[in-house]
């Protein structure tokens, strides 16, 4: 019994401090991808407008987009004025129309390069939002890692000193 007492404390205590040392290094990657998102959204230099927002977009009025959750707004706003500018319509079915007419229809084309651009930073500002919560979903992560591994090496202490009062 002695031995596996001393064999699962050793055991206990390498995987515990590979966490304590993992979970910080999680943490630090975490927060320097989250100051990097920042960054790359502030060099956009997207504000939202003064006036003419949505009144559940309302409390952006003016603010610079910087954040995963300011990207998200801002990509609900294109959103919204996607579908104004073409009728609800997507891309792909403006492409079709364009298409079916021949593609010398002006208007159509003109819709058709409104609806690419305005998707494409749609789905940029998305992928700053998604990459925002994997920054968070890493730094939580590292934290949980920091303390499991703080309680596996204190757990392997108790099981070192139990070890060694039986001796």
């Amino acid at each position: 019994m002695d031995g596996s007492h001393r064999r699962a404390g050793t055991l206990l205590g390498t995987v515990g401090t590979a966490l304590v040392v993992a979970g910080p290094v999680m943490l630090l990657r975490g927060r320097s991808g989250r100051n990097e998102i920042r960054t790359e959204l502030a060099a956009q230099k997207i504000t939202f407008p003064d006036h003419g927002l949505p009144d559940e977009l309302a409390a952006y009025t003016g603010r610079r987009v910087e954040t995963g959750p300011e990207a998200h707004a801002y990509a609900q706003f294109i959103k919204g004025n996607l579908a104004k500018a073409t009728g609800g319509r997507a891309y792909a079915e403006i492409t079709a129309e364009l298409h079916a007419a021949g593609g010398d229809d002006e208007k159509l084309a003109k819709m058709r390069q409104t609806a690419f651009m305005a998707q494409s930073l749609r789905a940029s500002l998305m992928s700053a939002y998604q990459a925002w919560h994997l920054t968070t979903l890493v730094s939580g992560l590292g934290v949980a890692l920091t303390g499991l591994g703080a309680a596996m090496v204190a757990t392997a202490d108790a099981l070192s000193a139990r070890s060694s009062n039986r001796s």
